[in-house]
């Protein structure tokens, strides 16, 4: 008998019961002053300071759990002794970063695309808003910060370095008067630089749909593949006999082409362009907007099937509203079709699928777990139905988890 491994699992089986034992004792025995004190390390992830817990244990006992969440986050005139700021420099920017770039690492700097979800969070603002407004964040013009460039992330990187207050220093604009973005091609974070460098760089455009489903609806395409779907808008560039096969396309390929390349059409106008020559890794490149004139990355391969769809414009038409993908709860008053990006993020944002995205991953970001009984589930829909009930206020929706995960 290996001894050494006996022993490791031995440990290993050790430390999980005392692990699930200090929680359950925690849980059985934590008063006020203990669960004020996990609400600030669950939201602001730093031990908050006597006078801070004082202050959060007053507002526990006298105003619900809730409201100390809240003012672990943000000062609400109950007091000054809680001013940490990492709710929104850490807690908020690390449960952001993966969402901005294909490599899904929190280990990246600050953009366009994270400061505006942080912007819209602290502002209590409609969560949907994210993926269809006109509207960007930027730093206050009297902190020393190189201007906002359509080139560069400069401005970004530079608060992030100074450690600026995001709580304090984000100033709310829009992408139009930022980047002179005409109005009707603004589509919240889809047409950020940040997303742009990420996603509409190089390749198909095909990136930023997949990633979009995966960051705000929880939903890879993987899980959402329907080959009953009619198959007249595939492109071109998909083969209709991979390897000479047609039953892989039949299988395989077409399940998310039917459905996806409809859809990502939205993104037609859209490229990143940047230097390929001298800037390999894109830092220096700009999104482009060409309203009215189809970007060439549509129109590549054609002869992979050279009787496939050709893109002529920015229409998009949603197949999934009907079959197996029905699931993910669409608003039944949208006609399921449009022109660009802005109306396309309308509907992928009015979903049911969208709502429940946002709590779950909120959910365990301050529970450090997905909901694992019937507790928690319930809790969970709770979660759901006030965050639509309530303007889709995701700052809200960290409270509730934080009241929820407190300990009893």
């Amino acid at each position: 008998m290996n001894i050494f491994k006996q022993s490791t699992r031995h440990s290993a089986v050790c430390f999980s019961l005392a692990l699930t034992l200090g929680m359950s004792s925690f849980s059985a025995l934590a008063g006020p002053r203990e669960q004020a004190k996990r609400i600030h390390d669950r939201l602001v992830g730093t031990p908050p300071t006597p006078a801070c817990l004082d202050q959060l244990q007053t507002k526990l006992e006298n105003s619900g759990a809730e409201a100390a969440a809240l003012d672990a986050i943000d000062e609400d005139g109950s007091g000054d002794a809680c001013t940490d700021p990492s709710f929104y420099n850490v807690t908020l920017k690390n449960f952001v970063t993966p969402w901005t770039n294909e490599e899904q690492t929190m280990f990246a700097p600050l953009n366009d695309y994270s400061a505006t979800v942080i912007g819209l969070v602290r502002d209590e603002d409609d969560f949907r808003k994210t993926l269809y407004d006109n509207v960007a964040y930027v730093g206050d013009a009297s902190l020393s910060l190189p201007a906002y460039s359509t080139t560069n992330n400069n401005h970004y990187e530079r608060m992030e370095s100074e450690g600026v207050d995001l709580r304090a220093a984000l100033v709310r604009t829009t992408q139009t008067a930022l980047s002179g973005l005409a109005e009707e091609g603004t589509a919240g974070i889809v047409t950020s630089r940040a997303a742009a460098k990420a996603f509409f760089v190089n390749g198909t455009n095909r990136a930023m749909f997949r990633f979009t489903m995966l960051n705000h609806l929880c939903t890879d395409l993987e899980q959402i593949k329907d080959p009953t779907r009619a198959h007249d808008r595939v492109r071109q560039d998909v083969s209709r006999s991979p390897g000479g096969d047609s039953r892989i396309f039949m299988n395989a390929c077409v399940g998310c082409h039917a459905g996806m390349d409809p859809l990502v059409q939205a993104y037609a106008y859209y490229e990143y362009d940047y230097d390929r020559d001298n800037d390999p890794d894109a830092n220096n490149g700009r999104l482009i907007y060409t309203p009215g004139e189809v970007q060439g990355k549509y129109l590549i391969n054609a002869d992979n099937f050279k009787w496939g769809y050709v893109t002529r414009d920015d229409k998009w038409d949603n197949y999934w509203r009907e079959g197996p993908n029905a699931f993910l709860g669409w608003d039944e008053s949208a006609e399921g079709s449009g022109y660009g990006a802005k109306s396309l993020g309308q509907e992928l944002a009015n979903t049911e699928a969208f709502a429940r995205c946002q709590v779950q991953k909120v959910f365990k970001n301050v529970c450090l777990r997905d909901p694992v009984n019937s507790g928690d589930q319930a809790a969970f829909d709770n979660m759901v139905s006030d965050f639509k009930a309530n303007a889709y206020n995701l700052k809200g929706v960290f409270a509730n988890a934080a009241a929820h995960c407190k300990g009893e």
